[in-house]
């Protein structure tokens, strides 16, 4: 509901904004469940939920800048406020009666710093700004996504507005290969923070964001993993791999068995030699 409320008040199909983290994936789950294909792994854990959705800005929509004007009115218009520590990057919704709970946040992110210097635009490693004059909405760079943009997909979103009406609108979703190097690097960045979980859920969609991949997909990856094979990130992404899970003991196998949704029935082994086949 809350990504529809924001689609419609920007009232443009062309806007297409790509929807990455936890609820990407989550779209991801509904639409294997709902064709049904053979998948990498038949066992998956159940959907987790997420209060916050990351979306990010494809590098067009940065260049010509005007064209962000309407998310910037709906997000004042639905009652989004900028949220201090992050401007004007995320912006969060309190819930009705103002508490953290039932709070919805939004993520605005972007690609890689050097695609984005590369298509003229002004960045550093914390925003970049639209090629325009519009004030008050930036994005953040996410350098751990060098193939943000190779392979998107059209996802249909259908379901209610707040308002009650029924509503669809279509969005992308990442390739697979994009959602694992991201939540690799997740992983790694919260894999010793007790205040994060010690990382669990990253280590959680890892799995699931494989065991939902398609014979099509996996060949995809292969072919992006040597396409992007020189890129850094995609290099470090490789040694995560070998660091957090060479082995059915390293510590990204650790944290995923400690998650509260990793039932027996799932597929660890399967999913580590995939993974190190995949990127280590």
């Amino acid at each position: 509901t809350a990504l529809l409320d924001l689609l419609d008040a920007i009232g443009d199909r062309r806007f297409l904004p790509v929807i990455g983290g936890g609820y990407g994936i989550y779209l991801k789950y509904q639409q294997v469940l709902a064709e049904n294909p053979r998948t990498l792994l038949q066992e998956r854990p159940e959907p987790r939920s997420t209060n916050d959705i990351d979306m990010f800005l494809r590098t067009e929509l940065l260049v010509d800048g005007n064209r962000l004007e309407p998310l910037k009115a709906a997000l004042h218009t639905i009652g989004y406020q900028p949220v201090e520590t992050a401007k004007f990057y995320q912006f969060a919704k309190p819930s009705p009666d103002g508490g953290e709970a039932g709070s919805l946040k939004i993520d605005l992110l972007a690609g890689p710093e050097d695609v984005l210097k590369q298509n003229g635009l002004k960045t550093d490693s914390r925003r970049v700004r639209p090629n325009c004059n519009i004030k008050g909405l930036h994005a953040h760079p996410v350098n751990e996504a060098p193939t943000l943009e190779a392979n998107c997909y059209e996802f249909t979103i259908r379901g209610k507005l707040s308002s009650g009406n029924q509503s669809e609108a279509i969005v992308l979703l990442p390739h697979p290969f994009t959602f694992i190097t991201m939540k690799l690097f997740a992983l790694r960045d919260r894999i010793q923070d007790a205040e994060k979980d010690f990382g669990r859920h990253h280590a959680l969609d890892i799995y699931t964001i494989l065991s939902l991949m398609t014979e099509d997909e996996w060949n995809t990856c292969l072919n992006l993993r040597t396409a992007f094979a020189d890129n850094n990130s995609i290099k470090e992404a490789g040694n995560i791999v070998r660091d957090l899970f060479a082995d059915p003991d390293a510590m990204g196998m650790i944290r995923l068995r400690e998650h509260i949704y990793c039932t027996p029935n799932l597929q660890l082994s399967e999913f580590q030699e995939s993974l190190v086949e995949l990127l280590g």
